[in-house]
């Protein structure tokens, strides 16, 4: 049985991917995902860049209704996240983390305005505000993220960020 602190835990975690509050999680929360940071950042849907991301979000929520959908019916209800995913999502966070990369890629390359290959921190918190992460929280966690303090933000900084958030108790 997951503990209390645990199941609230990653009960919290379960309104991040829930992006329209409708109590539950299903594909339209990670198209509104992808559309939300296209149109934050200037990028049109129909280009490589755009073409990724919602590739990267369809394969993102496919592997999550993988993981926590347990009666099939295309939506993730809060009690199925919290009871289906918690377990596989500790006893697995790489391969949790890697159901999320090709979103993160994307979503990365997206935030990435000078296209030089690197996401800065003001990228990232900019990204993360327009997921619905507020002002402050967003600008703290980008730069919890740049753990190297180099200014940039990596894919592999990203990605086990992504998994320890939501294997790992705070």
């Amino acid at each position: 049985m997951v503990s209390t602190e645990n199941e609230r835990r990653i009960a919290a975690r379960f309104a991040t991917f829930d992006q329209d509050g409708n109590g539950y999680i299903d594909r339209e929360d990670f198209s509104s995902a992808a559309k939300t940071l296209l149109t934050e950042f200037g990028t049109p849907a129909r280009c490589d860049k755009g073409q990724a991301l919602y590739i990267g979000a369809e394969a993102f929520w496919q592997g999550m209704a993988g993981i926590a959908d347990r009666d099939g019916d295309q939506r993730i209800t809060r009690e199925e996240f919290v009871n289906s995913a918690v377990k596989r999502l500790r006893d697995n966070p790489e391969g949790f983390a890697e159901i999320a990369r090709p979103f993160l890629h994307a979503a990365l390359a997206v935030a990435d305005t000078d296209a030089d290959g690197a996401t800065t921190v003001h990228e990232v918190a900019r990204a993360l505000r327009c997921l619905g992460v507020g002002e402050a929280s967003a600008t703290a966690v980008a730069e919890a993220l740049d753990q190297d303090a180099d200014g940039r933000i990596t894919e592999r900084e990203v990605v086990t960020a992504f998994a320890r958030y939501f294997t790992v108790p705070e």
